[in-house]
């Protein structure tokens, strides 16, 4: 299991929710934070708390449907001489429920694709060519498992998107130490999940982190977070070793 002690996540919707709770649990492994929000104001209290963990910790802001916005953000944490080594990109975006689904308005896949799919990869690309001269790094995406729901087609075809574009990358990464996998955090009661969800956010931990602390050179997997909820973390990281296989491997 990897040691994250001294190194610097990125987490994108840190301020609340799965992210909050991700943030929390990696300060507690001594992992310092870049913590992302649409403002620095949103990521106060949490920025207070992890600092509390004894580990340092910055605020960056952007609103992340605005990819001008995604830049500005990359290059603050490029000032800072930040050395991120883990991207966990939590934050996402459903953008409505069409019960008429034949009436689904094309700017739902426009925003949509912006903040789920091109934003995580826009800082993907921004920081996986240091994790590759340094020889580590960890990229967990975040997915959704919905499926047969035309009402939410634009977040649907977002997460699919995003699915294919990281697993098709990670094959260029496979057998070294700059590992690009999946999380799906299954449906929680959060912002985007809504209030009827039947999972609550702790449930998705340690699960949605699997894909930081996994040590076996494989990419392109999906971690249901689900499958791990209520395990230590070492006994989440060994099951998803061993249960679930990269889709390069066959």
């Amino acid at each position: 299991m990897v040691d994250v002690k001294g190194k610097w996540a990125l987490i994108t919707g840190a301020s609340r929710g799965i992210g909050r709770l991700a943030a929390l649990t990696l300060a507690g492994y001594d992992c310092n934070l870049v913590l992302h929000g649409r403002t620095l104001a949103h990521c106060q209290k949490v920025l207070e708390e992890v600092k509390a963990l004894g580990v340092e910790a910055c605020a960056v802001e952007a609103e992340l449907s605005d990819l001008a916005a995604v830049d500005r953000m990359l290059a603050d944490i490029d000032a800072r001489h930040i050395p991120v080594d883990i991207v966990l990109n939590n934050a996402g975006l459903q953008i409505a429920y069409r019960n008429d689904w034949l009436e689904t308005p094309m700017s739902d896949y426009d925003i949509s694709f912006r903040v789920n799919t091109m934003a995580p990869m826009r800082i993907c690309y921004h920081f996986l060519p240091r994790m590759a001269e340094l020889g580590f790094g960890r990229i967990v995406n975040t997915t959704s498992g919905i499926r047969f729901e035309p009402q939410q087609a634009g977040y649907s075809a977002s997460k699919a998107a995003l699915n294919k574009v990281t697993i098709d990358l990670g094959t260029k990464y496979e057998g070294t130490d700059v590992l690009l996998n999946l999380t799906d955090p299954g449906w929680c009661r959060s912002a985007l999940g809504g209030p009827q969800a039947p999972n609550a956010p702790e449930s998705a931990i340690p699960g949605v982190l699997v894909g930081v602390f996994v040590d076996d050179g494989r990419s392109g997997r999906i971690f249901p977070a689900q499958d791990f909820s209520g395990m230590p973390l070492s006994a989440a990281v060994e099951k998803a070793t061993r249960e679930i296989k990269s889709p390069y491997s066959g």
